[in-house]
C-alpha cells in the first residue's frame, strides 16, 4: 500500500513537487485546501505524513503553520528547501499573442511583477493555488488564459510553457517541512526545531541563547509567535544545529530549568539548500 501524503494544494504544485523530491514518486497524494485542514488530516490517522510550508527567502516564515505543529501535536522528520521556479503555461497551441488573462495564486502573481509588467495588456486574477488554475485551463477549455504554476503543474495537465524562470528574484526557495504524527527514532540527526517560552523577565530569552552558543551549537533561525491567550508574551521557535548529539544533550539539560515550557519538535537530518 502506497504512503498517503497530505500536501497544501493541488497536484502539480509545488507542494506535491516538495513531496516527490523528498519521498519519491511513489506515494499517494491527498489534496488539501488549507494547513488546517492538512494538519487535522494528518493528527486523525487519515494520512501517514504531511508536507507543510513553513517559511520562504522572500515572503518569511508562515507564522499560522507553527500554531498549528503545537496545536494537533505534529512532530518535524524532515526538511526540504525548493527552488521555486514560475513557469507562464498555456494550452498546447496558443502563444503569447493569444493570451488575454493571467492566473495563478497572489505570492506567485506577486513574485512575478516585473515579468508581468511588461504585459500591461494582460488582465492578472489571483486565485487560490498555482496548480488549480493549470488544471482550470484544461478542464474548462481556456484559450485566452494563461497560468502561472511549476513545471510539473504544466507537466501533469500537459501545457506548453511559452516562458521559463519569470520570477523576479531568482534565488526564491522554499522551505518544507516533511510531519508525521510520531518522532522518528533517528539514531544520526544533526538538526532540531524546537518550541519554548521563558519567565516574562528581562534577560530571560538572552540566557538561553547565550547557553546555546556556550554548547558550541548553530541557531539556523528563531521565530516569535504570539501566545494568543497572554497578550504581549511570546513563545520561540528556534531550529539547531550540531556536529554531535552529545552537544544536544548538554544543551538540554542546561536550559530544561529556565524554560516555562519546551516542546521538541523534531530532531531530523538538515536538508540540502
Amino acid at each position: 500500500m502506497k504512503e498517503r501524503v497530505a500536501i497544501q494544494g493541488y497536484i502539480g504544485s509545488y507542494h506535491h513537487e516538495a513531496a516527490n523530491n523528498y519521498l519519491g514518486n511513489d506515494i499517494k497524494i491527498v489534496e488539501c485546501d488549507t494547513f488546517k485542514t492538512l494538519a487535522k488530516s494528518l493528527a486523525k490517522g487519515k494520512v501517514d505524513k504531511a508536507i507543510m510550508a513553513i517559511e520562504n527567502t522572500i515572503a518569511g516564515a508562515i507564522l499560522p503553520n507553527y500554531a498549528l505543529l503545537t496545536k494537533y501535536n505534529l512532530k518535524v522528520v524532515g526538511e526540504i528547501y525548493l527552488s521555486i521556479q514560475h513557469q507562464l503555461m498555456v494550452k498546447k497551441g496558443q502563444t503569447l499573442d493569444d493570451i488575454k488573462e493571467v492566473r495563478s495564486h497572489q505570492m506567485a502573481l506577486l513574485q512575478c511583477d516585473k515579468f508581468l509588467e511588461k504585459h500591461p495588456t494582460w488582465r492578472v486574477v489571483n486565485d487560490i493555488d498555482t496548480a488549480l488554475t493549470a488544471k482550470d485551463i484544461i478542464e474548462q477549455d481556456l484559450n485566452d488564459v494563461a497560468a502561472i504554476a511549476s513545471r510539473k503543474a504544466a507537466e501533469v495537465y500537459g501545457l506548453d510553457i511559452l516562458a521559463s524562470s519569470i520570477q523576479t528574484f531568482q534565488d526564491n526557495f522554499t522551505r518544507f517541512f516533511v510531519l508525521q504524527r510520531e518522532h522518528n527514532d533517528y539514531e544520526d540527526f544533526n538538526k532540531v526545531s524546537m518550541r519554548f517560552s521563558v519567565p516574562h523577565k528581562a534577560g530571560a530569552l538572552v540566557d538561553v541563547l547565550n547557553q546555546i552558543a556556550e554548547c558550541g551549537i548553530n541557531m539556523d533561525k528563531i521565530q516569535s509567535v504570539p501566545i494568543i491567550e497572554k497578550p504581549w508574551e511570546y513563545s520561540f521557535h528556534i531550529d539547531i544545529t550540531f556536529e554531535q548529539k552529545e552537544q544536544y544533550y548538554e544543551l538540554l539539560g542546561k536550559i530544561a530549568r529556565k524554560l516555562t515550557d519546551l516542546e521538541i519538535l523534531g530532531e531530523y537530518k538538515l536538508g540540502k539548500k
